[in-house]
């Protein structure tokens, strides 16, 4: 009697997709509060360079905030739409070649099936108690890395995205308007810095990558894009004056 390939019960495929689904907007929202740190801290040191005036600043800051969150959120938002819907297009495709030609189906997924290494025989034997159980959710698990019942969101990619960059955006904001003037600039900068490395290190570490690479590369970039923006800022205040 053949052994059942239990290790490719699409019961548990659902748990191991939600794993890798979760890391990635991890990941996400990391990459979402480091563009929220870098961009509004370009924004005020730039504006602090052109002058101490602590509404302008608040002002510039808060403008920076409201507009790159906005602006991620809808962006995540179209971008997600338009994989929600080719995940539809997908599904419904395949709906439809089960109904027509289900034979050629089950023989696609047996291929599909000894691609990933089993025997002829047994994964012959695996496509027709996957397609018996749930067709659909074999072919779109296999064939096509979709899960039906769990498809991508694009509100919850938006709101995501909104909240990400508003928490790496507040980081600047406050550090530039909170304390005095002598020292703003300095706080500021220290705390960029700090947040960046953290954030290389946290999107190094869900990607699986060498931590320190990401690390400089995060604080030097952000320490570059700060020093431009206030040369800019100092330049602007000059010719104001």
């Amino acid at each position: 009697m053949t052994e059942e390939p239990a290790h490719l019960d699409t019961h548990h495929e659902p748990h191991r997709g939600g794993l890798g689904a979760r890391l990635n907007w991890l990941r996400a929202a990391v990459l979402g509060a480091n563009d929220g740190v870098v961009s509004t801290a370009g924004l005020v040191v730039g504006v602090a360079g052109a002058t101490d005036s602590r509404s302008a600043l608040l002002t510039a800051g808060l403008a920076g905030l409201l507009a790159g969150s906005m602006s991620m959120a809808a962006g995540e938002y179209v971008s997600v739409s338009t994989q929600r819907d080719s995940q539809k297009a997908a599904l419904a495709t395949e709906r439809r070649e089960l109904r027509e030609e289900p034979q050629a189906e089950l023989e696609e997924l047996t291929v599909l099936l000894e691609g990933k290494g089993l025997t002829r025989q047994l994964a012959a034997e695996a496509a027709e108690q996957l397609t018996a159980r749930d067709a659909l959710r074999a072919h779109a698990e296999v064939e096509l890395g979709i899960d039906p019942d769990d498809l991508t969101d694009p509100w919850r990619a938006a709101g995501a995205s909104f909240a990400a960059f508003t928490v790496g955006a507040l980081l600047p904001l406050l550090a530039i308007v909170l304390p005095p003037p002598s020292v703003r600039l300095y706080v500021t900068v220290v705390s960029v810095l700090v947040a960046l490395a953290l954030t290389g290190w946290g999107s190094a570490r869900l990607g699986f990558a060498p931590a320190a690479v990401a690390v400089w590369r995060n604080v030097i970039g952000g320490a570059l894009a700060m020093a431009v923006t206030y040369a800019a800022g100092l330049l602007l205040g000059a010719v104001g004056a």
